[in-house]
């Protein structure tokens, strides 16, 4: 039964306790219970791991807090400790500034299937109405409305149609969007053992590409894709990228490329260096 199977969640965050608190609630409200949230943390500070204990304390949530010391990004290292620390042969992962819509973890388990990872799907809010949302709009749901998001400050986009909850639309949607299935660091699910095939994360890879190029690779070692981005959403919520250079777009582009040229699976900085 799909209801009682235990499922991982990871996200990374790195300082944005608020972000973080408002993606917490999100997976509280999730209509699947059985599942453990792996924070993979690159380096945050005591007000991280404040919110962090709060969430522990209240006893809703499963939490492993996977925490790493600051030196720049390291998005890749991170995930990969907290692939290591995962329970569940099923893995969900997110980011710490996207909340869950309440049925996510259900449409990911509801969509698996051997040899296949899932894509699902976002909307980017605007700064402002990511700052407005408390506990009472994830709770309630409204943060999932088109009405209030469209007053409450988000702008008229066809992406918003992603939010109809009507099972024809999104059967369909999923089928004849244009949009590749690649492995989206913010919404993509897939099974642990297929990860560790490919040793998991590269850590050569700073920002840039580095989700995409883990989809790839699965994609070289033979598994397939499949689109759920109109069935598992959540909402991106605003917030600024110093990390984003020039040269590390070139560097990760560059590594993508040789990954297409070659069809290689394997990457040698992976997660085998955790073990």
């Amino acid at each position: 039964m799909i209801n009682s199977e235990f499922v991982s969640v990871i996200f990374t965050t790195y300082n944005q306790p608020e972000w973080l608190k408002k993606v917490l609630w999100g997976f509280e409200c999730q209509t699947h219970k059985n599942f453990e949230v792996l924070i993979a943390d690159d380096g945050s500070g005591d007000e991280t791991r404040r919110i962090i204990n709060r969430f522990i304390d209240n006893g809703v949530l499963k939490i492993k807090h996977i925490w790493h010391p600051d030196e720049g990004y390291q998005k890749c290292p991170i995930l990969n400790k907290a692939i290591l620390a995962s329970e569940s042969d099923y893995l969900i992962f997110t980011d710490g500034d996207c909340i869950p819509r309440n049925d996510f973890i259900e449409q990911h388990l509801k969509n698996r299937a051997a040899g296949y990872f899932l894509s699902g799907g976002t909307l980017r809010l605007p700064m402002k109405l990511s700052e407005k949302i408390t506990w009472d709009d994830i709770k309630e749901g409204r943060v999932f409305k088109l009405g209030w998001l469209y007053t409450n400050g988000l702008p008229f986009s066809v992406k918003s149609s992603k939010l109809f909850r009507n099972p024809l639309f999104t059967k369909i949607m999923n089928k004849i969007t244009p949009t590749k299935s690649s492995w989206n660091g913010h919404n993509s699910s897939g099974w642990k053992k297929d990860i560790m095939a490919i040793n998991g994360f590269n850590e050569n890879m700073l920002y840039g590409g580095q989700d995409r190029e883990l989809g790839e690779r699965l994609s070289n070692y033979g598994i397939k894709s499949k689109q759920i981005r109109y069935s598992a959403i959540c909402i991106h919520l605003e917030h600024a990228r110093p990390y984003k250079t020039e040269e590390s777009i070139k560097k990760n582009k560059e590594i993508r490329r040789l990954v297409d040229q070659t069809k290689g699976f394997w990457v040698k900085e992976g997660i085998s260096q955790h073990k």
